[in-house]
């Protein structure tokens, strides 16, 4: 019978902020020699890989013994894949933050989004081939970089380490100093309303941006074109736009070379090529490039952003929402400048304050709201009602 394999704990220094607790992770996948790669990158980053397990039922199994802050859940397993063992990671452990792998494919992208809606915190896309792993630097960047910041928030909700009885206890740190306030930018006063709606956002943005759309509602949706840059790869970006299409109504799919810019439409910003926007005001259409990557991305939100500001001026409205880095700031710069209004999410509700919390730090945000108000917020603006 197969178990789960316990790793003894790695090297010392990969604890999160104010704990001191290392970050604890099982590794979930079939192939051997991906969990064996990723045990090795993650202990080399200094994370403690507690377990691995060859299928869902051994991870199942293991949560209760090993306890750990973050699962990396393969989707493709035997015996019990990793659809069937999300629910049940989750209720031995409603705090995990579990991370979906798959392979990039169109089946593979459409359970990874049906799995964060059911509790996944986020999704990787493995290379195809076992050789594509060990040599992809890129799958390893992103793979530790969801570790480190999944299991800080984790690890933080388990609070700080006891330290063994026999044991001093560690000098207590200085109280941190209480962070500036944030301002808030004074509300746009364009002569003009709102033509459009531009999203931007990144890791925890699926289920974000669905939700925040569905609240807007079918009724307003169907007066504005709605342009969306979420960080995702390709293939999951036609995906993620076949869903907010089911959830909203509104059709919506990638955005195609020169095509118009109508209202009520989605738009999504195909993975691996920058969506920006061409012509003028009374016609305008997307424009896609394959150049340089912008703030670590393509497609970059700032792209979008700032052909926006150019195009239409004040006359549109932006929202970034939760994810990881600044994308976007520059952006929401040249729309605030323009006279149009930024809104941001709020820390409590991101997956990860990076994105709205840079453009909340610049002083660009109009409001800087809690994801369940920002549909209605934004409803509001969009009819003029105001905020």
């Amino acid at each position: 019978m197969l178990a789960a394999v316990a790793h003894p704990p790695g090297p010392t220094g990969t604890v999160a902020a104010g704990t001191g607790q290392k970050i604890r992770v099982l590794i979930a996948d079939d192939s051997a020699v991906v969990r064996g790669l990723v045990a090795r990158w993650l202990g080399e980053a200094g994370y403690d890989v507690v377990a691995t397990a060859a299928n869902g039922r051994i991870a199942v199994e293991a949560m209760s013994r090993h306890d750990p802050d973050v699962v990396l859940l393969d989707i493709d397993m035997p015996e019990l894949d990793g659809t069937q063992a999300l629910p049940l990671l989750l209720a031995k452990s409603p705090g995990v933050q579990i991370v979906m792998m798959s392979t990039l494919t169109t089946r593979n992208a459409d359970i990874s989004l049906r799995c964060l809606a059911l509790g996944a915190v986020d999704y990787l896309a493995k290379p195809e081939s076992n050789r594509g792993v060990t040599t992809s630097d890129a799958f390893r960047t992103e793979l530790v970089e969801r570790v480190r910041v999944f299991g800080s928030t984790r690890a933080r909700r388990r609070g700080p380490a006891l330290a063994p009885s026999h044991m001093p206890a560690a000098p207590t740190a200085p109280a941190p100093r209480p962070a500036a306030p944030v301002l808030l930018r004074p509300k746009a006063r364009s002569a003009t309303p709102p033509r459009c709606l531009l999203v931007g956002a990144s890791t925890g943005g699926p289920r974000a941006v669905g939700e925040v759309l569905e609240k807007i509602g079918a009724a307003t949706l169907r007066q504005f074109p709605v342009l969306i840059v979420q960080h995702m790869p390709p293939v999951f970006t036609a995906v993620f736009a076949e869903h907010l299409g089911a959830r909203t109504g509104i059709p919506a799919a990638e955005g195609k070379a020169d095509e118009r810019v109508v209202p009520g439409r989605i738009y999504v910003a195909p993975g691996g090529r920058h969506m920006g926007l061409a012509g003028g005001r009374g016609d305008v259409t997307i424009r896609l490039d394959d150049g340089p990557v912008v703030n670590f991305c393509r497609p970059a939100v700032d792209v979008l952003f700032n052909d926006a500001a150019a195009i239409y001026g004040g006359a549109c409205l932006a929202v970034v929402l939760t994810g990881m880095g600044s994308d976007g700031t520059g952006g929401a710069r040249s729309l605030t400048e323009a006279g149009a209004a930024v809104l941001a999410q709020d820390e409590a509700t991101s997956t990860v304050w990076g994105m709205p919390g840079s453009i909340a730090k610049a002083g660009l945000a109009q409001a800087i709201l809690p994801l369940g108000e920002i549909g209605g917020a934004l409803r509001n603006l969009l009819t003029g009602h105001g905020a």
